[in-house]
């Protein structure tokens, strides 16, 4: 349901552009405006068309009355397109005017519950998580736990070199992967270089999402970045989505000055508390043909939105989603938020446009996502019970012969700096990870028809070889102990040529790492942090750690969402981020 900030009569303008409103329309025709809050509808008229159709289309089967159907719209024009349907479905019908406040309000008063469960359940089951056996992952990880158990303790020998073999070439599936990806994007830039732009008058009507949740430190920095998009304010639809009880974000909110293309959409408790849920719920109330994605702390570039704007339309339909590169804002604040930014860097600026290039999947980030909202819906947009529901929905797009193109353009963001939070996080990406490799696994025979070959395997190696690379660390870190003549049990084989290949091994991944990370922060011009990669040989053990609570989560609380703080590390308490000049 929507928030009472102010009357009815004040509401936020519908951003549909060149529209005349309700009570424009009614004057012009000498009609009424219809109140349905006032006026209660026929709900079964409304379930017939279905709730959640009724806001998209912004219309209401009304009443019945002198043996046709009464539809209240906000766009005389809206009727017009949907006329043959609506007679198909009701007989006669008739138009009348009501507001989109009063339309989308009733609505949720009448069919909440409705729109909760179908928030909660868009993705099919055989491709969602919310179908994911708890006892049966925890049933088999403790078969898995108890069988490695058993080979240590009968044969030490075996089980490290069966360990070790699979550790190693899943270092070596990753760094080629790198590498690939790093050599096809050392002299390209993001894919979006040549643009044709858009006037103002063929500007699309863009609707984004911002979900917040205990967002009190943000609400300020939030609202006086949004005011500097450098978009027409008529075709801008920004989307305030917060959960019902949130009453942190709700107050905060309150006490701050929306501007008329703003709108506060409240999440009505459900049987889960998630990002991707209440993207869901939001996504019926989007006006807009493109739908994008922010984060609470994100600082986008002000022309972002008329770039992807302008991307789209000089892009067939087959390119779906659009991704900016994302960056951090307090980089110098400690070391943590140097190594993150240095991490960012790479997978940003290197790994996904070389993904994208070599036409591969591309696991998706957070925020600064935009899709072409038929195709969003078409999937079942997010999976609502995935804690990554990002990389689970790239991968989804790519199943279904979609693109994800990056674009030049970057949002900054805050980084996380410290070491239990940053666990936390890090540890639930991880978790999504499994989760989402571990659903799209169910059929691999299906996954190899939809992606191919190429795709297949590219799959394998940046979700299966990622998570083995995290949870087999320590085998790996094992082998520096030989050098210094520790017993190892691998140190008798490991003699001769095969001692000379690990080695290879090694420096190849030391090396290709080295060289990712510095083309990353060199594109993002910030070489000041070059001097900072060696330190990441401290850095990423944490998120071994992190790999291990994930698992730990999977096989009891698989859909908990770890929230992050955000705020916490702003430059002040009234100065907000300094926005990131446009390119990637």
């Amino acid at each position: 349901m929507y928030v009472d900030r102010q009357p009815a009569a004040q509401e936020p303008a519908n951003p549909v552009p060149v529209k005349m409103q309700a009570e424009d329309f009614a004057r012009a025709t000498q009609s009424t405006v219809i109140n349905p809050l006032i006026t209660p509808p026929d709900i079964t008229l409304a379930s017939t068309w279905g709730p959640h159709r009724c806001l998209q289309h912004q219309i209401l089967p009304w009443r019945r009355m002198g043996g046709a159907v009464i539809v209240l719209v906000c766009d005389p024009r809206q009727f017009e397109a949907l006329r043959a349907e609506l007679t198909a479905t009701f007989g006669r019908v008739r138009m009348a005017m009501t507001t989109d406040y009063h339309l989308s309000k009733t609505i949720t008063h009448h069919f909440d519950r409705q729109l909760t469960l179908r928030a909660e359940n868009r993705v099919p089951d055989a491709i969602s998580s919310r179908t994911w056996n708890a006892k049966l992952t925890l049933a088999l990880a403790s078969f898995v736990a108890l069988g490695t158990i058993v080979l240590f303790w009968s044969s030490p020998f075996l089980g490290f070199a069966l360990l070790s073999l699979w550790a190693v070439i899943t270092l070596m599936a990753n760094t080629l992967l790198k590498a690939a990806a790093a050599i096809v994007g050392v002299f390209s830039a993001p894919s979006a270089t040549r643009i044709f732009p858009l006037a103002n008058d063929d500007l699309p009507c863009i609707t984004v999402l911002v979900p917040l949740y205990k967002e009190r430190e943000v609400a300020g920095h939030l609202l006086e970045r949004v005011k500097q998009f450098d978009y027409p304010h008529d075709r801008l639809d920004l989307c305030l989505v917060m959960e019902a009880d949130d009453l942190t974000t709700r107050t905060s909110l309150l006490e701050a000055s929306l501007p008329t293309w703003v709108r506060s959409i409240m999440v009505p408790n459900g049987t889960l508390k998630t990002k991707p849920r209440a993207l869901n719920y939001a996504l019926d109330f989007a006006k807009g043909d493109i739908v994008g994605v922010y984060d609470a702390e994100d600082a986008p570039a002000p022309d972002q939105l008329r770039l992807v704007a302008q991307h789209f339309a000089n892009r067939g339909e087959k390119v779906a989603c659009l991704q900016g590169v994302l960056d951090y804002y307090n980089a110098p604040t400690n070391w943590l938020t140097r190594c993150f930014t240095l991490e960012y860097a790479a997978w940003f600026r290197v790994v996904l446009p070389g993904l994208e290039r070599l036409g591969l999947v591309v696991p998706l980030g957070g925020t600064t996502l935009f899709f072409r909202r038929n195709v969003l819906e078409k999937l079942g947009a997010w999976d609502a019970h995935n804690v990554t529901e990002d990389a689970d929905l790239g991968v989804r797009l790519a199943r279904q012969g979609y693109r994800t193109e990056l674009i030049a353009t970057t949002t900054e963001e805050e980084a996380n700096g410290r070491f239990w939070p940053w666990v936390k996080q890090r540890s639930r990406w991880l978790k999504g990870y499994m989760v989402t490799y571990g659903v799209h696994m169910r059929d691999p025979g299906q996954l190899y028809r939809d992606l191919g070959a190429r795709r297949f395997w590219g799959f394998q190696i940046l979700f299966a070889g990622t998570l083995s690379q995290f949870l087999l660390a320590p085998v790996l870190w094992s082998f520096w102990v030989i050098p210094f003549g520790v017993a190892h049990p691998m140190a008798t084989l490991l003699t001769g040529p095969l001692f000379a290949a690990v080695v290879a091994c090694f420096v190849l991944s030391e090396v290709t790492n080295m060289f990712t990370l510095g083309l990353g922060v060199t594109k993002a011009k910030k070489m000041w942090l070059i001097k900072w990669i060696p330190t990441l040989h401290f850095y990423f053990p944490m998120a071994a750690a992190a790999a291990y609570k994930g698992l730990y989560e999977l096989t009891w609380k698989p859909f908990y969402w770890d929230k992050t703080a955000h705020g916490v590390l702003l430059p002040s308490a009234t100065a907000s981020p300094p926005h990131p000049a446009s390119g990637g």
